[in-house]
């Protein structure tokens, strides 16, 4: 059996095998596979018809636009040509007044944004030096290339560890693009300003405070890549962030300075063990030195003496040797016995 496919029509059952005939009143089994295919058939037929209209339709509907795209762009171009016709009559017709407002001038460090009819022109941005504009449809927008400088004011930051600190910073940025610093943002000065502050906050909210207090420049050049990427599609390049100053709560600031003041403390006291332990061990070795050779100890009471009497002194101290004392004792334990 055979079941052919026909878009446009509806399904042709063609009936073989032994004892049937064409028509209903055939086969019962070849009827019955005859049945479901033809169902089969339909569905699929309806899929594709479905599939054709909407493709009709969407070639259609891209045509019809295209089309009327077309006609509303080559009417504004008709017009266009129209207005620079009429504005150049008006230009020669008002020479040579007209020449004070068609040449204009920007500085070195500045260039020119002009918009002929509401359209950007091409070529880009014009100067610096002079350039002409035709009056009545063309209208342009100075553009200043010097970098300049804006005072972060301090926000207040509640850093990784809980600590609610003021910083301020400032960022130093200029227009790298003049045409799209213009035609894809309102103000991009402003919005640099806004986007940097709110950089300055979510850095700082991510960091410790021993990390805000000692590593600042990496803290800043961080930010100067967040914020230069981010103001790429405006036409303006950051050229450096820096951290002015970082404010701690009067309480934290006393706790801090308490705790540096122990850990000085305790330094100092480590430091001046170890000298006691240094000096012990020196003066354990002399005594060792001292003991080995007696005359030592007879020349180092001479420089005693030659210290004492450099420093012009009026009292001079004689130690008296342990020797004679010795003597001494054992002369007054043989007289009492003998007493």
């Amino acid at each position: 059996m055979m079941v052919p496919l026909d878009p446009m029509g509806p399904p042709v059952v063609n009936g073989g095998g032994g004892g049937g005939g064409n028509g209903p009143n055939g086969a019962g089994d070849t009827s019955g596979v005859a049945n479901s295919y033809g169902i089969a058939t339909i569905s699929t037929n309806a899929s594709f018809r479905r599939r054709d209209d909407e493709y009709r339709s969407k070639i259609m509907g891209t045509t019809v636009r295209n089309y009327a795209e077309d006609d509303t762009n080559g009417e504004a171009s008709t017009c266009g040509r129209i207005l620079i016709f009429l504005s150049w009559v008006l230009v020669v017709l008002t020479m040579p007044f007209s020449l004070l407002v068609c040449f204009k001038v920007v500085q070195e460090y500045e260039r020119a944004v002009i918009f002929r009819l509401g359209r950007l022109m091409q070529g880009g941005a014009k100067g610096p030096g002079i350039f002409f504009i035709l009056p009545c449809i063309d209208a342009y927008a100075r553009v200043d290339l010097r970098t300049r400088t804006y005072d972060v004011p301090p926000q207040e930051v509640l850093t990784k560890d809980s600590v609610t600190v003021s910083v301020d910073a400032v960022v130093y940025y200029r227009v790298s693009n003049a045409t799209v610093s213009i035609a894809n943002v309102e103000n991009a000065h402003h919005s640099t300003r806004l986007l940097a502050q709110t950089t300055l906050r979510n850095t700082m909210g991510t960091r410790h405070l021993h990390e805000i207090l000692s590593e600042r420049m990496t803290i800043s050049g961080s930010m100067q890549l967040s914020l230069d990427e981010a103001t790429e599609a405006w036409g303006i390049k950051v050229e450096r962030v820096e951290i002015k100053d970082v404010r701690l709560p009067v309480q934290l600031q006393r706790a801090m300075a308490a705790e540096a003041e122990a850990a000085r403390e305790a330094r100092a006291k480590v430091i001046a063990a170890e000298g006691e332990q240094k000096a012990s061990r020196a003066l354990r070795e002399a005594s060792e030195v001292i003991g080995d050779s007696p005359a030592a100890l007879q020349l180092r009471y001479l420089q005693t003496l030659n210290t004492i009497s450099a420093e012009k002194n009026s009292t001079i101290v004689f130690p008296l040797p342990i020797d004679i004392l010795t003597y001494f004792m054992k002369s007054k334990e043989a007289f009492v016995p003998n007493a």
